[in-house]
């Protein structure tokens, strides 16, 4: 059975595995809102676990926003993120947005737990958007300054990686979506790097999640219909999904394998997909459901849908098990 809230609308989400048990971090709002386009800014992170990916028990929410009278950076949202541990300590990161900028500026943050739990803020952002490479606000020229949904992950020689839905400081506007970089010794003090991706195709590339598979790393991530470019326009209709880039290295660059998306259509059915391995080791996919084909806002979890990479490297999710939106 699905993970749905009776009282909330969850969407982004993000795993951490402790043993046996799959801990899911996610998005929520409550359903009690007068439009569920207003959740973004009514949002804390909840929490449940799984041993199957399937059955899950609800547990006390991991974080929400500041309080406001602290003036913190991340008063007002708490954002996309994902989860490592490291001697010992669990990481998240997360992406904060604040009321004094009226939540057009995100940045990454960080919380600790030593359980996934309790949770503990670090304080100060720990990753910002650098001009040298990445747009910085400029309301004539785009709405927000992206730097967000940072995925987090650690290299064979013990560096530590984050990949963040970011725009290039130049370029067509419909059009610098790029997938930033970051990297650290230590998950405290990160440098930022060039992108690595290219712009072109799209305004945002979202919630980006790097796996490494058989033939290279691929990075998936998720866009919507409104944010294909002009130029990605001339060449397929727009949809909203899932796709992935792939590249030979961890640290790119990373490409698109074809233009044809891995699971997309025009209602918006599945957003914000994951890959990770079931209790027998099959590479599994999930997404949030997101809207019916009658535009109406679902907001709750799938079950797994199994993975199969075809000869030439392209992957397939194989929906043929039943799937149905939950009411």
């Amino acid at each position: 059975m699905a993970l749905s809230l009776s009282d909330k609308w969850l969407w982004d989400f993000w795993f951490a595995r402790d043993g046996a048990d799959y801990h899911v971090f996610y998005l929520q709002a409550p359903k009690s809102l007068e439009h569920e386009s207003q959740r973004h800014f009514n949002v804390s992170i909840g929490h449940a676990v799984s041993q199957d990916l399937k059955t899950w028990t609800v547990l006390a929410d991991a974080l929400k926003p500041s309080d406001p009278a602290l003036d913190a950076l991340d008063n007002y949202t708490t954002w996309t993120g994902s989860i490592l541990k490291y001697e010992g300590l669990w990481y998240m990161f997360y992406t904060g947005s604040s009321l004094q900028e009226k939540g057009l500026i995100q940045r990454i943050f960080l919380a600790t737990s030593g359980n996934l739990l309790d949770w503990q803020k670090y304080g100060p952002p720990v990753i910002e958007a650098d001009p040298r490479w990445y747009e910085k606000l400029d309301l004539t020229i785009w709405l927000d300054e992206a730097w967000r949904d940072p995925f987090v992950c650690q290299d064979e020689t013990g560096l530590f990686h984050a990949f963040i839905t970011a725009r290039a400081n130049e370029g067509p506007a419909d059009a610098r979506g790029v997938i930033g970089h970051a990297t650290s010794k230590d998950l405290l003090s990160w440098q930022v790097r060039p992108p690595v991706s290219p712009g072109g195709d799209f305004a945002y590339l979202e919630v980006p999640q790097v796996s490494r598979l058989k033939g290279g790393y691929y990075l998936l991530f998720a866009v919507t219909h409104d944010k294909f470019s002009k130029t990605r326009l001339e060449r397929s209709k727009p949809e909203t999904g899932m796709h992935y880039l792939r590249a030979d290295k961890l640290t790119g660059p990373y490409k698109l394998m074809q233009d044809k998306f891995m699971l997309a259509d025009t209602s918006g059915s599945l957003y914000s997909g994951k890959f990770l391995y079931d209790p027998r080791g099959n590479l599994v996919f999930m997404a949030f459901e997101n809207y019916s084909p009658e535009g109406k806002f679902i907001g709750s979890l799938t079950d797994p849908f199994p993975v199969t990479q075809l000869s030439d490297g392209r992957l397939e999710v194989d929906l043929s098990s039943k799937f149905e939106m939950t009411p």
